[in-house]
């Protein structure tokens, strides 16, 4: 089995996704669906968890009316306002849907970066265990120091590093990455994806070698039990799209067993979100 935990869905505007340079010309256009059903089905996905976009409550209705219409989407990480003071309203709300099973927050757009250390922001997220929800991490390398601290103050809260923290792949800067990855991945609640790594990449003529010393600190500091595959799309569409990926990351994990393999593909996901059984794929 193999589940894509890490993709987005869009209706393409400027306003909502100003991040989006000349350089991303490819995305400026709508990503949905039948999309999604292109690239995932001949890459033998069977399942998916949908990620927010954009930082608005439409977003997170939208993902979960969408997972509700189509079962091989199986979670969605959600975007709530966790700095509000009504919250918990809105957890209450939404933690009702078994689909929802993390939020994210954008993280490193934040001009502040020690927002993650925030009172408000870590209230909302002191919340949501309760809730059974697991929290995204989205953060550049830099801000490794200040998630080690933000995750000390949530020890039995489970989180997930997005796109292994970002590390300048391009530049092939491995330190103090590494260093910083391997002590936060101490703390056993914290998981970790295989996904963004093209796009840290040089976008044009990344090899699976030049991911490689990248893959070998993730995987030394997680292990396969708390490591995840997602694909990034249709951001990966930039840096060489779904297919060239989703073949590197399975030339990096030939060589581990079959159960550390089936653990990246399918298994760690199935646990770090407690994904329900679901309508995979024939």
């Amino acid at each position: 089995m193999l589940i894509d935990a890490h993709h987005h869905l869009w209706q393409y505007n400027a306003r909502d996704y100003v991040w989006m340079t000349d350089a991303h010309d490819a995305l400026r256009r709508d990503f949905l669906i039948p999309e999604l059903e292109q690239v995932t089905g001949p890459s033998g996905v069977d399942a998916t968890v949908a990620v927010q976009a954009r930082q608005t409550i439409e977003e997170t209705e939208w993902l979960l009316d969408l997972a509700a219409r189509h079962p091989f989407i199986r979670g969605v990480v959600g975007w709530v306002p966790l700095a509000d003071p009504a919250v918990d309203a809105h957890l209450e709300r939404f933690a009702a849907n078994p689909r929802l099973r993390a939020v994210r927050h954008v993280l490193h757009d934040e001009p502040d970066d020690n927002y993650i250390l925030r009172p408000d922001f870590n209230r909302g997220v002191s919340l949501l265990k309760r809730c059974n929800l697991a929290y995204d991490i989205l953060i550049f390398a830099r801000h490794l120091p200040q998630t080690m601290a933000f995750v000390d103050r949530h020890p039995s809260q489970v989180f997930i590093v997005d796109h292994i923290a970002k590390p300048r792949i391009k530049d092939r800067i491995v330190s103090p990455w590494r260093e910083n990855l391997r002590e936060l991945a101490r703390r056993e609640n914290v998981f970790c994806k295989l996904s963004g790594m093209a796009t840290e990449a040089d976008w044009e003529h990344w090899t699976k070698q030049d991911l490689e010393p990248y893959f070998d600190a993730v995987l030394s500091a997680f292990g396969p039990a708390r490591l995840l595959f997602g694909s990034d799309w249709p951001v990966v569409n930039v840096a060489g799209g779904y297919t060239k990926w989703i073949s590197a990351l399975h030339s990096l994990i030939a060589g581990l067993s079959p159960a550390e393999q089936a653990a990246i593909r399918s298994t760690t996901a199935i646990a770090a979100y407690k994904l329900a059984a679901g309508a995979e794929r024939d």
